[in-house]
């Protein structure tokens, strides 16, 4: 049996009211599944750091890390509710996301508490640089309710990571 393609939809597939106009709608659906790509497959590995964690900082990290990915979940249902109200087709399986997402792999286990930190720490930065080219893209787009989306993930996201590099800092 042939397998079925899973390269995202692109253009708009509904017809919709929105005043946006098409190509505009077209361009923010495409940023957008690959923000929603990227967005499940953080929250799996803040899943998986959260899951695997281990030393004398278990406790603190652990908790750290499903907060993160809390966070991070609240914001799956945005994307996705972003296109389609954009007349898009939201692209958010598991295999989607697996071969879609521009973060790296996450370490394999076991990795030790610092290890967990650097990586989630990296895939932070990655997401947040992918969301401020979205912020700029998505004004040039003049589509200022999908830029609205993409600054409030970024100023968690930002936030996130500091607190992240909190625990990879020394102190003073």
């Amino acid at each position: 049996m042939p397998t079925k393609s899973l390269e995202p939809q692109v253009r708009t597939t509904f017809a919709t009211r929105n005043d946006i106009p098409p190509a505009t709608r077209t361009e923010s659906c495409k940023l957008l599944n690959t923000t929603l790509a990227a967005t499940l497959d953080l929250w799996t590995q803040l899943k998986q750091a959260h899951w695997n964690v281990k030393g004398p900082n278990f406790y603190q990290l652990h908790l750290l890390f499903d907060e993160l990915a809390t966070a991070v979940y609240e914001y799956i249902d945005l994307v996705a509710e972003r296109i389609t109200a954009l007349a898009g087709v939201a692209n958010g399986t598991a295999r989607q996301s697996a071969s879609n997402s521009f973060l790296s792999e996450y370490p394999a286990v076991p990795i030790s508490e610092k290890e967990h930190l650097q990586a989630l720490a990296e895939r932070l930065a990655a997401y947040g640089k992918h969301l401020r080219t979205a912020i700029d893209k998505t004004d040039e787009l003049d589509d200022q309710a999908t830029n609205d989306v993409y600054i409030e993930i970024a100023r968690t996201i930002d936030q996130k990571l500091w607190f992240i590099e909190a625990h990879l800092q020394e102190g003073h």
